[in-house]
C-alpha cells in the first residue's frame, strides 16, 4: 500500500484528491493535513511515501514545508500541487527539491502518474515545465531580475503585484509588517525598480501575474 500524506486547507480539495488516489485500491491517505505544521509534526513521529502539498497555508505555507523537509526528510517525495499556473512556481520549487509540481486542475490520471513517478525516484516534470526547464538551460546568463529572487522573496514579490499591502502580506505569511517591509526594499533593490507601482508594471510586462 503506497502511503500518501496530503497538505492542503481547503477540506473540499483534501477529500477529493483522497478520492481520486484510493480508488484504486493501491494508494492510502494516511494523512490529511490543513497546514504545513500539523504536517511536519505528524512526520515526526509517523512515515508516509509520498507528501503531496499545497503551496498557500496558514501558519507553515508549503515553500516553507519543502524546506523543512529537504533537510528533515530528504528521502520523501514531495509533489507540489497548486493553483498557481506552473510558470510562476514550477521551476523554482523543482530547482529547491521538489519531486514535481501540478496544476490543481490537473486529471485525475496525471496526478496517479506523477505519484508513482516520484515513488520510482523520478521528477514528475509536465510537457510545459519541461519546456520551461529546456530554456534555463538554453539561456543560462540571461535571468530575468525576478529570477534572482529567494523563494521567499519570489513568493513575496507575488502577494506585491497582485496588489497586496504589507499588512496583508503579513497576516498571510504571518511573518511582522516591519519584516515584509525589509523584503520589499530587497526586492526593489534586487530587481531595480522604484516603487510597487513598477513592481507590479513589471509582472504584467512580463507575463507573470
Amino acid at each position: 500500500m503506497i502511503r500518501i500524506l496530503i497538505a492542503d486547507d481547503h477540506s473540499t480539495v483534501r477529500q477529493g484528491l483522497a478520492l481520486i488516489l484510493e480508488r484504486n485500491g493501491e494508494m492510502k491517505v494516511v494523512m490529511s493535513s490543513t497546514n504545513g505544521t500539523d504536517a511536519l509534526d505528524w512526520l515526526h513521529e509517523n512515515d508516509c511515501d509520498v507528501a503531496l502539498i499545497d503551496i498557500s497555508m496558514p501558519g507553515m505555507n508549503g515553500i516553507d514545508l519543502l524546506k523543512r523537509l529537504q533537510k528533515e526528510k530528504p528521502a520523501l517525495p514531495v509533489l507540489i500541487l497548486s493553483a498557481y499556473p506552473e510558470d510562476q512556481y514550477a521551476v523554482r520549487l523543482i530547482r529547491a527539491g521538489a519531486a514535481g509540481y501540478l496544476n490543481k486542475e490537473c486529471a485525475p490520471e496525471e496526478l496517479v502518474n506523477a505519484v508513482h513517478c516520484a515513488l520510482d525516484g523520478k521528477r514528475y516534470i509536465s510537457p510545459a515545465v519541461a519546456e520551461m526547464l529546456a530554456s534555463e538551460i538554453r539561456m543560462p546568463d540571461e535571468r530575468l531580475p525576478h529570477e534572482t529572487l529567494s523563494n521567499r522573496e519570489y513568493q513575496i514579490f507575488l502577494l506585491l503585484a497582485s496588489a497586496k499591502t504589507a499588512g496583508e502580506i503579513a497576516d498571510i505569511l504571518k511573518l511582522s509588517v516591519k519584516t515584509i517591509s525589509t523584503y520589499r526594499g530587497r526586492i526593489l533593490e534586487k530587481m531595480h525598480l522604484q516603487n510597487n507601482a513598477e513592481l507590479m508594471r513589471y509582472a504584467v510586462d512580463n507575463q507573470i501575474m
